[in-house]
């Protein structure tokens, strides 16, 4: 026959050749192939699956880093507030103090000046006394040497004291 009509002894030679090739092919080749991409196919979900869950541990972590963050910044924070009170009331502890010192030292100046100034003035008014008493014992001195004098003087303070 031709080539466009083939023979019916090859078409069943070719049918029992293909059998035999699909036989060994469905026994040793396509089980551990299908088997293979069966394997491959559990691998890539247990992969996808892995990667899924990873992904949400990833999420979970980086939400519990941002609330670790927060927290760490809330405290932060509150450590910083607590140190500008603490250096705030250090600061008017030292300037209470600093006006108490000086009020202290104000007033003693004060009482030491009024005293200094009390010591002069009596000093000044035992001068004043004592020239006072010697000018008015040389007066006295010169005065009394004349009796007529004398009487006035006396009848002076007389009139002095009877006007007071």
């Amino acid at each position: 026959m031709g080539f466009v009509t083939p023979d019916y002894g090859t078409i069943f030679w070719m049918l029992i050749i293909f059998g035999i090739v699909l036989f060994i092919l469905k026994k040793y080749a396509w089980g551990p192939i299908l088997k293979a991409l069966k394997d491959r196919e559990l691998s890539i979900s247990e992969a996808l699956n892995s990667a899924e869950k990873a992904r949400k541990e990833v999420a979970g972590l980086k939400a519990s880093n941002d609330q670790i963050i927060a927290e760490a910044r809330r405290e932060k924070d509150i450590i910083l507030k607590e140190a500008r009170d603490i250096k705030d009331k250090i600061i008017a502890e030292a300037k209470n103090q600093a006006n108490a010192e000086g009020q202290k030292s104000i007033e003693y100046t004060r009482q030491q000046i009024n005293a200094e100034k009390m010591s002069a003035i009596n000093d000044i008014k035992i001068q004043v006394a004592e020239l006072s008493v010697m000018i008015a014992e040389k007066v006295i001195r010169k005065q009394l040497d004349n009796p007529k004098d004398q009487e006035k003087l006396v009848e002076d303070l007389l009139k002095d004291m009877k006007l007071k």
